[in-house]
């Protein structure tokens, strides 16, 4: 049942992000500002909202740590899934003709969240995101993921021109 309602939220926000795409159209090279409202607290490693106008948009699937031979990195290494969940998007995002920079929105989801994973997550984080311009994003502590051994995954939007 769980996994029903974030998929059904999923659909519902790609449904949401398409219509406002079309309804705003995508002619014309894509120009994103990132804000941060000053009423909140500043946020650590990403922005509060990201307005986007023009592009196109590209919606990544969750990317795990597994390689290209479909082996899972690091089977007790946060970090070392984390790095390889990052590679992996890099190269999603260049298949799609995008790169980190055109990343507007990550959503991770992390088994057994805690401190600790969360700093080694920003470490490894700033080094694919802009750091000057970061996404939007939401952190989810969850269960468990599709395989035991996935500590975590990331899926992520990004607008082109």
């Amino acid at each position: 049942m769980k996994y029903g309602r974030l998929l059904s939220h999923g659909l519902f926000m790609a449904t949401a992000c398409s219509m406002a795409v079309s309804q705003s159209g995508s002619a014309g090279k894509a120009r994103t500002e990132f804000k941060n409202a000053p009423e909140i607290s500043a946020p650590a490693g990403y922005s509060h909202a990201a307005i986007v106008n023009g592009g196109k948009m590209v919606f990544l699937a969750g990317q795990v740590g597994l390689n290209k031979q479909g082996e899972m990195i690091g089977k007790d290494d946060f970090r070392a899934q984390a790095q390889q969940v990052f590679v992996n998007l890099r190269s999603a995002l260049a298949a799609a003709g995008a790169t980190p920079n055109d990343v507007v929105k990550l959503n991770y989801y992390v088994v057994g969240l805690n401190h600790d994973k969360l700093l080694a997550l920003r470490d490894v984080r700033d080094q694919f995101i802009n750091k000057q311009h970061p996404p939007v994003s939401t952190l989810a502590g969850v269960q468990a993921l599709f395989r035991e051994d996935a500590m975590i995954e990331i899926e992520a939007v990004a607008v082109i021109p």
